[in-house]
């Protein structure tokens, strides 16, 4: 008998071929029957689309279909895959669907809508192109090609835009390498907000610069303090805006020469206008925290951007290169004075100075008696 055949061999006699006729037809009538159980099945609603996979699958399994009739099966079964959300399962099941019988529409259709799921725009768009030019009056396969082609280039612009952040955080991070800068742990964003430098094309690097009022704690902001510009030209020229409080110090400020001169009103909390320009002195603290590492370093140089996620290879997890604090003169740790005639940049690279991220500068005046405490060594910023 028939049944007993081994596979690949060819029925000898007339009633092995009889047989083999009569199985194949049955084979054909169930691979009918499951299809048409599978179709039901997806009729009666999501509870039983697991079973509609299951009947596709066992039609499928008969093996005496036409290639045609078979595509339908796989097309059939990715229909199900694609609303259980299978969206890997349902591509396979259209791609095989396709080669079984190119000119099955739906079946490259699934196979669009299964990789504009997983984000296989290129394909998506190449079957959706292909469905078009076997079926030119193909509303959905237009539509789908729209969708498509917005998504695709949305996501081109994206990664235009996360090459390019992730550009500009790299060459930033190789300004502090090549100037000896150290970058630590911030110490004041509840003040600043997240700021950051920026390399300009120059390669030159503007700083956001916070000014800290170590008598107060009270603070000014240098939104763009460029390296090459020296610290007395801030000091003349810093702008009081953020500390106006009311209309009449608004008026006198704008008449004022500068924002430390003895025409100038006095800050809101310097009551005896001891804060003038001759009397102010500008520290930054030595030996305070410690250099992030370069991997560190770029997380925050990409935060708040859309390369903020990316990935980055070869930012070895490595600090960025320090030197011994024994500068001469200057001390290992402490409040460290700022001669006015520097360049952001000279302080900058100082071998004592770790920037909290953007660097922190303190202002303190010697006519006051808290100066005495601060030069004494006796103040520290609150931590």
């Amino acid at each position: 008998m028939a049944l007993w055949m081994e596979a690949g061999s060819e029925p000898m006699t007339e009633n092995e071929k009889a047989d083999l006729i009569a199985i194949t037809a049955l084979k054909e009538s169930a691979a009918i029957e499951f299809k048409e159980q599978g179709n039901e099945c997806v009729r009666k609603g999501k509870k039983h689309y697991s079973e509609a996979i299951e009947n596709y699958t066992k039609a499928i399994n008969q093996g005496v279909l036409s290639d045609s009739e078979t595509s339908i099966l796989f097309s059939n079964r990715a229909h199900v895959n694609l609303l259980l959300g299978n969206y890997r399962r349902a591509l396979t099941d259209a791609e095989e669907a396709i080669k079984l019988c190119p000119d099955n529409v739906k079946a490259v259709y699934r196979a669009a809508k299964a990789s504009l799921s997983l984000d296989l725009l290129s394909e998506a768009k190449s079957y959706c192109e292909k469905g078009i030019e076997k079926d030119p009056s193909n509303e959905d396969m237009k539509k789908l090609l729209k969708v498509v082609t917005l998504k695709k280039q949305e996501k081109e612009q994206h990664e235009a835009e996360v090459s390019r952040a992730v550009v500009e955080a790299k060459a930033c991070l190789s300004a502090f390498e090549n100037r000896g800068v150290k970058i630590g742990k911030a110490m004041y964003r509840e003040l600043t907000g997240l700021k950051k430098p920026v390399l300009d094309q120059n390669n030159i690097l503007h700083w956001p610069v916070l000014l800290l009022y170590a008598e107060a704690m009270t603070s000014d902001f240098v939104e763009d303090f460029c390296e090459t510009d020296m610290f007395a030209t801030h000091l003349d020229m810093i702008s009081f805006f953020q500390k106006l409080t009311d209309l009449a110090f608004f008026l006198s400020f704008l008449s004022a020469p500068n924002m430390f001169s003895e025409d100038s009103p006095p800050l809101p909390w310097d009551k005896n206008h001891e804060y003038t320009r001759e009397a102010i002195e500008l520290y930054y603290e030595a030996g305070s925290g410690t250099p992030l590492p370069r991997s560190r370093v770029l997380q925050y140089l990409l935060e708040g951007t859309k390369g903020s996620q990316a990935e980055t290879t070869g930012d070895e997890d490595t600090s960025l290169p320090k030197t011994p604090y024994n500068v001469k003169g200057k001390g290992s740790s402490g409040m460290v004075k700022v001669n006015e005639r520097r360049t952001l940049h000279d302080v900058l690279k100082e071998p004592n100075l770790v920037i909290p991220e953007i660097p922190v500068f303190y202002i303190v005046s010697k006519r006051t008696r808290f100066y005495k405490d601060f030069a004494a060594g006796k103040w520290s910023p609150p931590s």
